[in-house]
């Protein structure tokens, strides 16, 4: 159930049945967990939809983090296109409610798996999930974002150098210990950015644990999470959903070390394959793209590690998460030692 610090439940009941009058008898609120950084619940009556709702955490918060309002203004853009996503249904701003803004949205039926290796998935079907998950990424990528009205969601163009400086920002802001390997990749990063631009709608957060997929099928039925969302660089998220075939199994069930073959799993160079070829696109994930989302990355866990400390973290394993940080900069800085 709903942990005791998080709000007081009465309100969002009445706010919700005065918007959903087929909403009645008792509310049921559970507590969904995996989620870093905007706290999110299953919602049940005794009769009426079931839903689900995203709020932000509680306490002082980064500037342009937990960006609620941006998470359900996107999934209403992306329901008429070809990119699944969660039916987004009421949002709010008014923190007298629950505490902080928040959206609600339906609650779909799927399964959601975090660990790349895919030990729930018979060996034979692997390789299609994973695939099907490339092929939902070059969907997205070939939305028309400003023909689906999202044409001030970003800055179109030059996505590399603003995010380079946007993140360095932030680990200023939120850093708990100084890291020479973050300071190698914010030195390295903004002189090695790879010649050509392109803008699409980059969801920022797309790795596995993300996506819901059919209960039987290899399909994906929802992308999640759009938080980090923007008008960005098709390859930042190629290679950021590639960045699991970079790590070790105990960090984020990684699958580097494993031995793919025997467990039929494709390769990174397999899964870009399939992404490239649905989206018609010939530009190949450089070092740079990965050096980047393990930089980027390490920023958010260290983001994470600073609200451990400052009593607002979003999950109960937040502790462990956070502490990953480093982790994800020695990679990138590993990265930029074998490229000089």
């Amino acid at each position: 159930m709903i942990r005791e610090d998080a709000f007081e439940p009465h309100a969002l009941r009445a706010w919700l049945r005065e918007r959903m009058p087929e909403l009645r008898g008792a509310m049921r609120l559970e507590r969904i967990g995996g989620g870093q950084s905007n706290p999110t619940f299953f919602v049940s009556f005794d009769h009426g939809p079931q839903l689900v709702l995203r709020k932000q955490p509680p306490g002082d918060l980064l500037k342009s983090a937990h960006a609620i309002d941006r998470e359900f203004r996107i999934q209403r853009a992306l329901a008429s296109t070809e990119v699944p996503v969660p039916l987004a249904l009421f949002y709010c701003d008014e923190p007298e409610v629950i505490g902080t803004p928040f959206y609600v949205m339906e609650r779909l039926q799927g399964r959601v798996m975090s660990d790349y290796a895919l030990p729930e998935i018979p060996s034979a079907e692997r390789s299609a999930y994973l695939f099907a998950m490339a092929e939902t990424l070059a969907r997205l990528h070939a939305v028309d974002w400003a023909a689906a009205g999202l044409g001030d969601y970003g800055t179109p163009g030059n996505y590399f150098e603003r995010q380079i400086r946007r993140w360095t920002r932030q680990w200023e802001a939120s850093k708990t210990m100084e890291n020479a390997d973050v300071e190698c990749l914010m030195e390295w990063l903004p002189a090695h950015i790879p010649p050509g631009d392109e803008t699409a709608i980059a969801h920022g957060d797309f790795r596995l644990g993300n996506l819901m997929f059919h209960p039987t099928q290899p399909r994906v039925i929802a992308v999640l999470d759009w938080e980090l969302s923007t008008l960005g660089h098709p390859l930042a998220d190629a290679a950021y959903s590639t960045l699991p075939w970079l790590t070790a199994p105990d960090v984020f069930e990684g699958v580097c070390g494993l031995d793919l073959q025997a467990l039929q799993l494709p390769s990174a160079h397999e899964y870009l394959r399939v992404y490239r070829e649905a989206s018609g696109r010939r530009e190949e994930v450089q070092p740079f793209h990965h050096a980047f989302s393990l930089f980027r990355f390490a920023v958010i866990l260290e983001g994470i590690k600073a609200r451990v400390r400052a009593g607002n973290a979003a999950a109960d394993d937040a502790a462990v998460i956070g502490g990953l940080s480093s982790r994800f900069a020695r990679y990138g800085a590993e990265i930029v030692a074998a490229q000089r």
